[in-house]
């Protein structure tokens, strides 16, 4: 019997402000419509929650304890399926916007990795998948777009300069 694998990732970023602060508000404000919109898309298998307070996402979850730096950790179960989401929806456009609302962090920040079907990744887990990436580049065990022949539409946005923003 072979196994069934899914796409995990994690992408996380230190937001300029407190959650509750104007400077961030439109980006708090939207948290609900891109998640909901990501939890309705064909390919989507699970995301990492917080309280479930409206407006709130998941950044309850603090990073080293640091209120900012939020993360979003979800499951997918291809490679097509994430990238329709990120580079096909309105998620893009608030990609686009990120650093209205995210300092600039100068290192990787967003890291994939294949998980067996039915596997929900721990955001230690996670972060350690991240930390190889930073250590050793792009392997099988964490990467990036750039690893994934199949990852058509993140060529196509020519994003590949943009991997540490």
């Amino acid at each position: 019997m072979t196994t069934q694998y899914h796409l995990a990732e994690l992408n996380v970023g230190r937001l300029i402000a407190p959650t509750d602060d104007p400077r961030v508000a439109e980006f708090m404000a939207a948290l609900d419509r891109v998640n909901g919109l990501g939890k309705r898309m064909p390919g989507f298998v699970w995301m990492m929650e917080g309280s479930g307070e409206p407006r709130t996402g998941n950044t309850e979850t603090k990073i080293g304890g640091d209120p900012q730096y939020v993360s979003n950790l979800t499951v997918w179960e291809d490679v097509k399926s994430l990238e329709t989401f990120v580079w096909n929806t309105v998620h893009k456009q608030f990609y686009d916007r990120r650093r209205e609302w995210f300092e600039v962090l100068g290192e990787i920040h967003f890291v994939m990795w294949w998980v067996p079907a039915g596997h929900r990744p721990t955001l230690d887990e996670a972060l350690a998948r991240l930390d190889h990436l930073k250590r050793h580049g792009d392997t099988d065990h964490a990467f990036g777009w750039a690893h994934l022949e199949e990852a058509t539409l993140w060529r196509e946005r020519n994003c590949a300069g943009m991997a540490a923003e």
